[in-house]
């Protein structure tokens, strides 16, 4: 397949080309500045410069294209909704050229909370709240199934990781005890944050690419769930600071989101797609990986 892709250069971009690529696939890649485009030629694709907002970019991607996956999202915490406002333009910009070509579209999203058990697939993202606009933005893609595109979200967990130093929501308590010298948790830290390494999820994304039926929800977890506080524990140990319960607010906007339990699971996307995580877990990479700064 000849797929083009957002977010190429990015943390899970950068996995997903090689993988595509070492599948056979050939691969464009989405690219804003010549950093972009400079890593993804070395990945072996091929650049289309442009932005989320560039339309004409994204059209000329997707037209030229047997299937599409969108990564590309802000890392910006403190931008969520200007994020995720970009993101609603992307889709509703490469929906049309999509519609009735029978061609993939798959897109990242998030795996959701649900009360006293594992989220599974079938499980519905709430519309409302902090990451309620990626759900909308989920749910409209999901709805292209209806209109000839092979639409799919592969949901991923609180942290996509790697040990070279990226280590999803986990790097944001990690900045954010750097800065304050205390490695904090909410609450009494018995929420439990589900997890994948980058390599087990970059695999998942070809193979929804390659196999998904039209409306497929994956979830892409490897870890279902490690409590808050063996993650700060964890980083304390790294960085020989204490660990301590702190208030919410302490994480700003993001702090809403860290006081959830929000466990997963994978078990049925395990099955579907013949997809078993193997690579180390959240914890393993917290505890011999890079630490930034």
């Amino acid at each position: 397949m000849h797929v083009f892709v957002t977010g190429a250069s990015g943390g899970i971009g950068s996995a997903v080309v090689p993988e595509l690529i070492s599948a056979g696939h050939t691969v464009v890649g989405l690219a804003r500045s010549d950093a972009s485009a400079a890593a993804i030629t070395a990945m072996g694709a091929t650049v289309l410069r442009g932005t989320l907002t560039d339309a004409s970019s994204l059209t000329a991607g997707a037209d030229q294209a047997d299937g599409v996956i969108h990564l590309a999202f802000g890392n910006d915490f403190t931008n969520f909704q200007g994020n995720t406002e970009e993101e609603t333009f992307a889709i509703e910009t490469l929906a049309p050229a999509l519609e009735g070509t029978g061609k993939a579209f798959v897109a990242a999203s998030g795996t959701p909370a649900v009360p006293g058990r594992l989220a599974v697939e079938d499980d519905e993202m709430p519309l409302a709240g902090p990451l309620g606009g990626r759900a909308r933005n989920a749910h409209t893609l999901l709805g292209l199934a209806t209109k000839g595109v092979r639409s799919a979200t592969v949901r991923l967990p609180r942290s996509v990781h790697a040990a070279d130093g990226r280590y999803g929501f986990a790097s944001f308590l990690l900045a954010t005890a750097q800065r304050t010298g205390v490695v904090g948790y909410v609450g009494d830290g018995s929420q439990r944050w589900p997890a994948v390494h980058r390599l087990d999820a970059a695999r998942l994304f070809r193979l929804v690419l390659e196999q998904a039926d039209p409306g497929t929800v994956a979830h892409a977890v490897g870890d279902e769930g490690d409590t808050m506080l063996s993650l700060a524990e964890t980083i304390g140990r790294r960085l020989d600071l204490p660990v301590a319960s702190v208030p919410a607010d302490h994480y700003g906007f993001l702090g809403s989101i860290f006081a959830v339990d929000q466990p997963a699971s994978s078990a049925r996307t395990q099955e579907r797609f013949d997809w078993l995580p193997t690579h180390p877990s959240l914890i393993d990479d917290l505890t011999t990986g890079v630490y930034p700064g």
